[in-house]
């Protein structure tokens, strides 16, 4: 009887360890901790007296908050959780006069992707919208206040 399962038992470890490494992506190392900057930064041109105020959180902890002046940013590092390390997502509330916008500025599944090779995700917030980059040269916008 043992020599059925042990085979049989063999072959489910087997198909495990295959599927555990396909979850891996493709960027991951030996160490496991690649590291992301991510940025947003008051981008308004209009000289305004107003700040542009953003809280941010995780699902499990609360970052605290800032009001942005033109050109001030508000900056953090983060890893993935891919095995109970680090976070996967991080939102942001943003408040402009009379505007209000919550957003993902750091989302695993959308940005593991785009803000590679470089490991930055940069947002440049504008009084018509939010612009996202990876390099910080080129700016494209990502979606609107409304």
């Amino acid at each position: 009887m043992t020599i059925i399962f042990f085979p049989l038992f063999l072959f489910l470890v087997s198909l495990c360890m295959f599927f555990v490494t396909l979850k891996q992506p493709h960027y991951v190392h030996d160490n496991n901790t690649i590291t992301y900057n991510v940025r947003v930064i008051n981008g308004f041109t209009n000289n305004s007296s107003l700040p542009l105020v953003i809280w941010c959180a995780t699902p499990e902890t609360d970052m605290g908050g800032r009001a942005l002046q033109e050109g001030d940013d508000y900056s953090w590092r983060l890893t993935p959780n891919y095995w109970g390390r680090g976070t996967n997502r991080v939102y942001c509330t943003l408040k402009w006069d009379q505007k209000r916008k919550k957003f993902d500025a750091f989302y695993a599944s959308r940005d593991v992707r785009r803000c590679s090779p470089s490991k930055m995700c940069l947002w440049l917030v504008k009084e018509d919208g939010f612009y996202f980059s990876s390099d910080g040269l080129v700016f494209i916008k990502d979606f609107s206040w409304t």
